[in-house]
């Protein structure tokens, strides 16, 4: 008896264990069926794309580990916001599910073209475009800018080495770009490409350039040679600044607004050496902010009799280093808590100064400034905010153009929009501004007009605005 309980005893014991076993498996397999039906994605700013979890009907907790990068909807759609790579998370039956999303620029799209606009050149305005080198890491290279209605294009930027002579700035793309800026030469022979040398963040050693003859020489040896090695056209000086502001680590004197003449002075008559060599004359410009101040740490009225033209950057009028919001580029002055400037306004203390209008080639931005915890007061003008930064008229167009929360509005007397959503205020450019800015320069019988820079509007929606009301 002992002997068959035992029996038995053993039986249901083998037949416990097969069931534990076959149990165990099951779930096991269950587990291994719940994935996501990604485990990477890539993405264009802007798109998106859908995850879902299969192998289970429980619900599902979507999170991402940087929303700033790409967001995620609680169904699973992933909306790529820029550049960079993230993860997006699902949790699922106590499992924590994960896809690596990487989120690349958008690939600029060109404009369609019109065939009654190919090759019009009726403007006798010039139209200038500065093309940033680093435009090309996010896919927009020359051959996307339109060519046709450009007079002038120039590279920014060369930078000033150590040894006062000119060198590129951007090694690993700077070769190709300039050959593609000038292949576009085929299609527009009239077309001048010119590189400018400093800018914002390369202004440091313009002081010890300019400081005596013989280091101006040097410096303008090297950049004739640069100019003549890569088939440009010409120099645009962005010295930021003489005398005072740009960054603070620049090196300046007060014997900078004396200095700069000498070294546009310089830089003229090496051109003109050049020129007897090959026949060919060389454009020699600068580019200068709108504010009076750089009026009066300049020469105006003696740099004009060296050089061709002016960029005058007539943008930046206000920006997120005041407090509180206003507009970028305002085309004459309004009442403002941080103080009346415009376009008009600098335009003028350069014609006061002494700089002939002639040769005033006038900047418009392509970009804005978006302020974000604004006060709903007054549609967002002239409020305070908790933080702000520049954003390209691209990404205005992209992501918030359109969208029923934010509402355009348009000052009668500043002559640019705005968008206010009740905390969020964008000061930007739109075709009836362009057509303002145009308008504007017509009726000044100003040279023309700059633009910086041409990768923000890569659709073309203001740059064709400005070149109609130019005609």
């Amino acid at each position: 008896m002992k002997l068959k309980i035992k029996s038995i005893l053993k039986i249901i014991i083998c037949l416990l264990c097969i069931i534990s076993i076959s149990f165990i498996s099951t779930k096991n397999i269950s587990a291994a069926t719940v994935k996501l039906n990604y485990s990477s994605i890539t993405l264009e700013t802007g798109a998106s794309k859908t995850l879902k979890v299969t192998g289970t009907t429980s619900k599902v907790t979507w999170t991402s580990g940087n929303s700033s990068v790409a967001a995620v909807s609680s169904s699973g759609k992933v909306t790529a916001k820029k550049a960079g790579t993230t993860s997006i998370y699902a949790a699922v039956d106590g499992k924590k599910l994960s896809a690596k999303v990487t989120v690349k620029e958008a690939t600029a799209k060109p404009s369609p073209s019109f065939p009654e606009e190919a090759n019009d050149t009726t403007t006798d305005k010039k139209i200038v475009g500065y093309y940033a080198a680093w435009s090309r890491y996010s896919g927009f290279k020359p051959e996307k800018i339109d060519a046709n209605k450009l007079t002038h294009i120039n590279y920014a930027f060369a930078n000033i080495g150590s040894d006062l002579t000119v060198e590129l700035g951007y090694p690993d793309i700077d070769e190709e770009n300039i050959r593609q800026l000038n292949q576009l030469k085929t299609i527009n022979p009239k077309l001048k490409t010119i590189i400018a040398v400093g800018g914002w963040s390369w202004s440091g050693r313009f002081s010890d350039v300019a400081l005596t003859q013989g280091f101006r020489e040097k410096f303008a040896d090297s950049l004739v040679d640069f100019i003549v090695r890569y088939n440009f056209d010409g120099v645009d000086i962005d010295w930021e600044y003489p005398v005072s502001g740009g960054l603070s680590t620049n090196i300046k004197r007060p014997e900078d607004k004396y200095n700069f003449t000498l070294l546009m002075k310089t830089l003229r008559e090496r051109l003109d050496e050049r020129r007897k060599i090959d026949g060919k004359h060389y454009i020699l410009s600068f580019a200068g902010p709108a504010g009076s101040w750089y009026a009066d740490n300049t020469e105006l009225s003696n740099l004009s009799s060296y050089v061709d033209y002016a960029n005058v950057m007539t943008y930046d009028i206000h920006g997120t280093w005041d407090s509180y919001t206003d507009f970028n580029a305002p085309l004459y002055n309004i009442s403002s808590v941080n103080g009346a400037f415009s376009v008009d306004a600098g335009i003028s203390s350069w014609i006061n100064a002494g700089f002939p209008r002639d040769k005033i080639v006038m900047g418009v931005p392509f970009y804005g400034y978006i302020y974000k915890g604004v006060a709903d007061m007054n549609n967002g003008f002239n409020q305070t905010y908790s933080g702000g930064a520049s954003i390209s008229f691209a990404n205005i167009a992209a992501n918030y153009l359109g969208l029923s929360e934010y509402q355009r509005y348009f000052h009668p007397a500043a002559k640019v929009p705005w968008l206010f959503n009740g905390s969020t205020f964008i000061s930007y450019e739109d075709e009836e501004s362009m057509s303002e800015k145009a308008g504007y320069i017509k009726e000044k019988g100003l040279s023309g007009v700059m633009i910086w820079e041409l990768s923000q509007d890569p659709d073309r929606v203001l740059f064709n605005a400005l070149y109609k009301g130019l005609k």
